[in-house]
């Protein structure tokens, strides 16, 4: 960076690169809304008022504001590489996101991790990273890798990483486990996000107490201002299956509480959704609707989440913040009219893959990971009971309901249809590991659907009203080497491969988007749950850190007691 000469361009004694004319200028820090010119030298903002420039772009009538920021996402949720979701992303106006890699180095281990890193640094989005603190989740469940705190060390300074990710090991935390606590201390003087749902009292602050600084599993308003309360900075988030922004946000408004300590993310958001709604625009959008101020959503949108993360530069158009403009046609419909990354519009950007995402089909055979040892015939038989523990979904969220129901109950829901078997099968190390239960809201008539994106540790799940097809269903995800498939009368309905460890595609957007809807229309026509999404609800079935009830390779887990269900 040459300071002088940004200096020289300010006082317009040099040309700027780059002058945006006449423009309707939102100020995140004072919020008014100014009009005039910004001027963009080498990606930096260095002037705001009055500018000539080399090259001049007339926005007269339009808003300009900062890129946004997506402030907890999982790059690996949306399916594809990080090439591809960059430009959905920019597409929409975020160019800033703040990612955990959890779910590739869940299966990948520490080389997925170094080609994250690696697809970041040639990233058109400014990528940030929180190192994986919870590989796997828990030790109640298998997963692909193991990463305790001197296998993270070797990254911890990277110049792209941030800090800690999402701390999923509350008891972990709160009883002080050796293992927790050292990654803890190894990351004492960096950002360490939370993942706390549902906690509160003193269980709270002990988990406060460890070092953790954001969270965001809130899923009411409720919940939200008491982890306020507490110092840490609420994440509101809004995803495909867990879509919490309505409750928080109403709760805001009608309360009137300080927002400063609030951002926005999507945590889990498949690219179909975000092609259609985009994320952190929806987000203010949605935000602006429930009668939120503009400029507090924007400020959620984009200076809140840069101050959280101590990202300097980011978020304001400012002079010495990076030209990461976002060009508006109205504020209320957040219609965007153009997007600028360090000053270059986004038309004129095209991503380099790296590594894994670099690699041809053939490449890519020996990091394929649907090793499974042969189920037995009755694997997914379950032993006759007077009272079962059955998991109920509950629409529109990943939380659970731990529901108790007689053998009576689940007998006439398995046949009115209202409860199905659901099972996760161990796939990473052919350990042979299964377990089966019942779950009800799911819907679904005459088949099955699996998947081998199951968080976190992304082992087989399969869930359907029949045996046969449940077994077709899990020997086509060994065919396809992982991925969604949907099965009815022993006949493949749709099939969506995940190339890179079951999770992840490396086809274009426009090739991935309309297979996706397809597979998901398809689970809705035979009988999914319209408020349940087909696959990514489904996926968090296995993930035993969130509340009432999971099921993992290991068996049926209480997580309010965090212990297994006999």
């Amino acid at each position: 960076m040459n300071r002088e000469h940004l200096i020289r361009t300010a006082q317009e004694k040099e040309l700027p690169d780059l002058v945006l004319k006449n423009g309707r200028i939102v100020n995140v820090f004072t919020g008014e809304i100014l009009t005039g010119d910004v001027a963009v030298t080498d990606g930096l903002v260095v002037g705001v008022g009055s500018y000539h420039g080399k090259q001049e772009t007339d926005v007269s009538g339009k808003y300009i504001v900062p890129g946004f920021v997506n402030a907890h996402l999982h790059v690996e949720s949306s399916m594809v590489s990080p090439s591809v979701y960059a430009i959905e992303e920019l597409r929409h106006g975020t160019t800033t996101i703040i990612t955990d890699p959890h779910e590739i180095v869940n299966v990948g281990g520490a080389g997925a991790l170094r080609d994250i890193l690696q697809a970041a640094e040639s990233s058109p989005l400014n990528y940030y990273v929180m190192l994986p603190s919870c590989v796997p989740a828990t030790p109640f469940e298998h997963a692909g890798a193991v990463l305790e705190a001197e296998d993270l060390q070797e990254f911890r300074d990277h110049p792209l990483v941030l800090g800690l990710g999402e701390m999923m090991n509350v008891v972990g935390v709160t009883e002080c486990s050796p293992s927790v606590m050292n990654k803890l201390q190894a990351f004492s003087d960096k950002m360490i996000d939370g993942h706390a749902p549902m906690v509160d009292g003193k269980l709270l602050n002990a988990y406060v107490c460890g070092g953790i600084a954001t969270d965001h599993e809130s899923v009411s308003y409720e919940e939200a201002v008491n982890k306020l309360r507490c110092g840490l900075a609420v994440l509101v988030r809004e995803g495909s299956a867990s879509q919490n922004l309505e409750a928080i946000i109403s709760g805001v408004v009608a309360n009137g509480i300080e927002t400063s300590m609030m951002a926005f993310c999507t945590d889990d958001k498949h690219l179909a959704d975000i092609r259609r709604k985009g994320t952190i625009a929806h987000h203010i959008r949605k935000a602006v609707s429930l009668g939120l101020p503009f400029i507090k959503a924007l400020q959620m949108a984009t200076i809140n989440a840069a101050r959280i993360y101590h990202l300097k530069g980011i978020g304001a158009v400012a002079c010495g913040y990076r030209a990461d403009l976002v060009v508006l046609d109205d504020l209320e419909s957040v219609r965007i009219y153009d997007v600028y990354k360090d000053g270059v519009p986004i038309k004129d950007i095209r991503p380099v893959p790296s590594g894994y995402f670099a690699m041809s089909d053939a490449e890519l055979h020996p990091l394929r990971s649907v090793r499974m040892a042969p189920l037995p015939e009755n694997a997914f038989a379950i032993p006759e009971k007077e009272e079962y523990s059955v998991i109920e979904l509950v629409k529109r969220q990943i939380v659970t309901i731990h529901r108790r129901m007689s053998h009576e109950a689940v007998t006439e829901g398995l046949r009115s249809g209202s409860v199905r078997k659901i099972a996760v099968i161990e796939r990473h190390h052919a350990t042979g590991n299964f377990a089966c239960a019942y779950i009800t809201g799911y819907g679904l008539h005459h088949g099955a659907v699996a998947t081998t994106v199951a968080h976190d540790s992304h082992n087989v799940i399969v869930l359907g009203d029949n045996d046969e097809d449940m077994f077709a269903a899990v020997e086509e995800l060994k065919r396809i080497n992982g991925g969604y498939t949907i099965v009815s009368d022993g006949r493949v309905m749709g099939s969506l491969p995940l190339e890179l460890g079951g999770v992840m595609s490396l086809r274009e957007a426009d090739e991935f988007i309309p297979r996706l809807d397809a597979i998901i229309r398809t689970a809705y026509e035979m009988g999914v749950e319209r408020e349940i999404d087909p696959f990514i609800t489904l996926s968090f079935a296995a993930l035993p850190v969130i509340p009432e009830i999971r099921i993992t390779d290991c068996g049926l887990f209480d997580v309010r007691r965090f212990s297994f269900l006999s």
